[in-house]
C-alpha cells in the first residue's frame, strides 16, 4: 500500500528516537546528554561492552561506530523485530497515537487473515498444553522428565502434548466456532483422502510452540512418543504465517540475550535449545528441520555478528557444518562471520550439558573454530599430501572456496590464512633433508659459525658448511630486496635445508609473508624476530658485494642470482647424499654402481663450484675428473678406499 504524502515525516516528528531505541538497550548515561538527546549505549546489533551506539534525537538518526548499523526510528523496528516495512509503520504508529491510512482491501484482508490464524494458532496452544496434564500424556510427562523438564521449564516453552486422535484438536476447535478453512490454512489439520472429516497434523507427539521475534505462534513441532513412527520430529506445514525457511526456535528471546552480552549459540533441535537455556545459554536458537538457509544466517547475522555454531559431533553434524560453510562463504563481510564448537563424538549440547555440566561446554564455545579453519579441516583431514599432483588439487579446491569471498579484504585474510595453515602442513622440517634411501634418514644441520667468522670467504676453506651458509644468506637478501621473486622460488626455498635456525626462520616468515611489498616485509620480520637478524644478514660482506643487491633495481639479475645459488644448494647437497647413502649401502663390497653414483655427483658438484669463482676456496682433481675441495676429496678417497670395484658384468662376491 501508499502512504500519504507528508505521513512518515509526521510519525518521525511525533516520536523520540530515543524512546523506540530505549526499549531494547541500556544507556551509558556518564557518557550521554539527555537534554540534548545525545544518546550513548552498547549497540543491541552486536555483542560489546563499550557504548558505541550513538542516538541523536535531534536529526532523528542512530549510528554504531562498531558494527556500523545505522538508520531511522522505521529500520531500527524493522531489525529489531525482524517485521517489513509497513509492519513496523503500523507499530510506530500505534505508539505515536496515530492513524493508519485504510489499505487497500485485498492488503486488508491479507492482514486479516493472518491476524485471524495467529488468534486460531494460541487456541491450540491452550489446547495442548492442557492436554499434557492428562492421563494420555503419562508416558510423555515420563519423558520430559527423564530429559530434565521440570514444571517451570513446561511452563517456559509453553510444551504440550497431541493425543493420539485423529480429530482431537479439530473438534476442540470446532466447538469454539472456528472456521474449517481457518484450521487448515493454520497448518493444524490435513483434509481426509476418503471424503471424511479432516484429520489433525499432531497426533500422539510431544508439542513444542513456535513463536516468531514478536512473539506470534506461527507453528508447532511436535516429538513422535511411537518409536516405530516415521518421523521422529515433525513441524506443521508451511502457511500464511510460517516459513520454516525464514524462522527460527526461540528467536525473540535469544535476540533479547544476545543484547546482553551472551553468545548467539546455534543448535540443531528443540531439545539442544531447551537445554542450553536451563544451563545459563539463553541466547540459542535452532533451524527447523532444514539445513540453515540464507535467510536464516542473515537472521542470525542480524542478532550477533558471529554466531557460534554446536553442532553434534557425528557425521552428519559435520557434514551440516560444511554445508553451511559453503553458504556462507560468499555472505561475508567484515566482522561478520561464523565459528563453530563441534560437540564431542556421539553427543549433541543436551547430552554433554548434562553429563559433563555448563562449564564443559563454555570450554567448547571458548575454543570455537573460526570457519577458515574448519575448511581447511575439511580439505585436508584424513588426506596424504604426498605428491605434487596432490599439493596442487589441494590449492585449486581452496582457491576455488576463496574466490567465492565476495569481500576483498576478507578474501585476502583467508588467502594468507591459508597460506600460513599451508605452510605449517607442508614447512620443511628443521635440521631435516630429502630422503635418500635409508628409513628414517634425517639430516643434521651444520654447527653455527661465530658471527665474526660466517662473513668471512676464508671459512668456506675451513668449513664446507660455511659455503652453504653463504649461499643460503645470498638467497635471503635478494629476496628480502626484491620479495616479488619469493612466490616464483616458493618449491626451492621450500626445499632449501638451512643450516642455520636464523635463516630458517627467516625463510619462513619469508614463505609466509609473500605477499607483502619490501618494507612491510621488513616491519613483519623485525617484529618476529628484531632488527638484529635483518641487520647482520644484510651488512655481511659477501651479501653487500652480490651486483643485485650493490646496485639494486635489475630485477633479471637478480632472478639468476637466486636461480644460481639454489642449484649450487641442491647439487653440492646431493654429493653429501650420495656418500652418507654410499656409507650407509656398504657392507665390505660394492658394485661399480655405486662408485658412478658418487662420481656423478661430485661432477655436479663440480659444475656449481666453477660457476661460483666467488666462493675462494681451494679445489683439486679427483682420480674420477671432478674438481673438489680437499675436505671431499679427502672424504671422497676415504669412501673409495672401503669399495672393491669389481669389473662390469660380474657379481660382487
Amino acid at each position: 500500500m501508499s502512504l500519504p504524502p507528508g505521513f512518515l515525516d509526521e510519525l518521525r516528528t511525533r516520536l523520540s528516537l530515543t524512546s523506540v531505541v530505549g526499549r531494547k538497550v541500556m544507556w551509558d548515561m556518564r557518557k550521554s546528554n539527555q537534554a540534548k538527546g545525545d544518546m550513548w549505549a552498547p549497540c543491541p546489533f552486536h555483542q560489546e561492552k563499550s557504548a558505541s551506539f550513538h542516538v541523536d534525537d535531534r536529526k532523528g538518526f542512530y549510528y554504531c561506530f562498531g558494527c556500523h548499523a545505522k538508520g531511522d526510528a522505521i529500520s531500527f523496528v524493522r531489525e529489531t523485530e525482524n517485521v517489513g516495512f509497513m509492519e513496523a509503520v503500523e507499530i510506530l504508529s500505534r505508539e505515536a497515537g496515530m492513524t493508519m491510512p485504510a489499505r487497500d482491501p485485498q492488503a486488508q484482508q491479507k492482514a486479516d487473515k493472518r491476524s485471524q490464524l495467529a488468534e486460531v494458532m494460541e487456541q491450540a496452544v491452550k489446547f495442548f498444553r492442557l492436554q499434557l496434564n492428562t492421563g494420555a500424556a503419562a508416558e510423555a510427562r515420563t519423558y520430559l522428565d527423564r530429559r530434565g523438564l521440570d514444571a517451570a521449564a513446561l511452563e517456559r516453552w509453553e510444551i504440550g502434548f497431541a493425543p493420539d486422535q485423529w480429530q482431537g484438536l479439530w473438534d476442540h476447535l470446532k466447538a469454539k466456532n472456528v472456521e474449517d478453512q481457518l484450521i487448515l490454512d493454520a497448518g493444524l489439520a490435513k483434509p481426509s483422502n476418503k471424503g471424511g472429516k479432516p484429520y489433525d497434523t499432531f497426533r500422539g507427539r510431544i508439542i513444542f510452540p513456535i513463536r516468531d521475534a514478536r512473539g506470534r505462534a506461527i507453528a508447532f513441532g511436535g516429538r513422535a512418543m511411537d518409536p516405530n513412527d516415521n518421523a521422529k520430529y515433525l513441524n506443521s506445514p508451511e502457511t500464511a504465517l510460517f516459513d520454516k525457511g525464514r524462522s527460527l526456535f526461540n528467536h525473540g528471546p535469544a535476540r533479547t540475550a544476545a543484547g546482553k552480552g551472551q553468545p548467539l549459540i546455534v543448535a540443531e533441535g528443540y531439545m539442544d535449545v531447551i537445554a542450553l537455556a536451563s544451563y545459563g545459554f539463553e541466547a540459542a536458537v535452532a533451524p527447523l528441520g532444514t539445513a540453515v538457509t540464507e535467510n536464516q544466517l542473515q537472521m542470525l547475522w542480524r542478532i550477533a555478528p558471529e554466531p557460534i555454531v554446536a553442532l553434534d559431533g557425528d557425521t552428519a553434524g559435520l557434514r551440516a557444518a560444511m554445508r553451511l560453510i559453503d553458504l556462507a562463504l560468499p555472505l561475508l563481510q567484515a566482522g561478520q562471520s561464523l565459528r563453530f564448537a563441534i560437540m564431542p563424538p556421539g553427543k549433541d549440547p543436551d547430552d554433554l550439558l548434562r553429563a559433563d555440566g555448563a562449564p564443559a561446554l563454555q570450554k567448547l564455545l571458548d575454543e570455537a573454530m573460526p570457519m577458515v579453519r574448519l575448511l581447511w579441516q575439511r580439505e585436508t583431514e584424513g588426506k596424504v599430501f604426498d605428491s605434487p599432483e596432490r599439493k596442487a588439487a589441494l590449492d585449486k579446491t581452496l582457491r576455488d572456496k576463496i574466490t567465492q569471498i565476495k569481500d576483498p579484504s576478507i578474501r585476502s585474510h583467508y588467502g594468507q590464512e591459508i597460506k600460513d595453515l599451508r605452510w605449517q602442513l607442508f614447512r620443511p622440517q628443521r635440521g631435516a633433508g630429502p630422503r635418500s634411501g635409508g628409513a628414517g634418514r634425517r639430516w643434521t644441520a651444520s654447527p653455527t659459525a661465530l658471527a665474526s667468522t660466517k662473513a668471512s670467504v676464508l671459512a668456506a676453506a675451513a668449513d664446507p658448511g660455511a659455503t652453504d651458509h653463504l649461499r643460503e644468506a645470498v638467497v635471503l637478501a635478494v629476496l628480502l630486496t626484491r620479495p616479488e621473486l619469493i612466490e616464483p622460488f616458493e618449491s626451492g626455498l621450500e626445499q632449501m635445508r638451512c643450516s642455520d635456525p636464523l635463516h630458517a626462520d627467516l625463510r619462513d616468515l619469508m614463505l609466509r609473508h609473500m605477499d607483502l611489498d619490501a618494507g612491510a616485509l621488513h616491519t613483519r620480520i623485525s617484529e618476529a624476530l628484531g632488527p638484529e637478524p635483518l641487520e647482520n644478514l644484510m651488512s655481511q660482506r659477501h651479501v653487500a658485494i652480490v651486483p643485485c643487491i650493490r646496485v639494486p633495481g635489475d630485477l633479471d639479475k637478480a632472478r639468476l642470482t637466486i636461480a644460481e645459488e639454489l642449484a649450487k644448494l641442491q647439487s653440492t647437497r646431493g654429493l653429501d647424499a650420495e656418500m652418507a647413502e654410499a656409507v650407509e649401502d656398504l657392507d665390505g663390497v660394492a658394485d661399480e654402481g655405486l662408485t658412478w653414483r658418487v662420481s656423478e655427483a661430485a661432477r655436479a658438484a663440480e659444475q656449481a663450484r666453477r660457476s661460483g669463482q666467488e666462493d675462494r676456496a681451494e679445489y683439486d682433481v679427483a682420480e674420477n675428473g671432478a674438481v673438489l675441495s680437499r675436505d671431499e676429496r679427502r672424504r671422497l678417497h676415504d669412501l673409495l678406499g672401503q669399495i672393491s670395484i669389481e669389473k662390469p658384468g660380474r657379481s660382487s662376491g
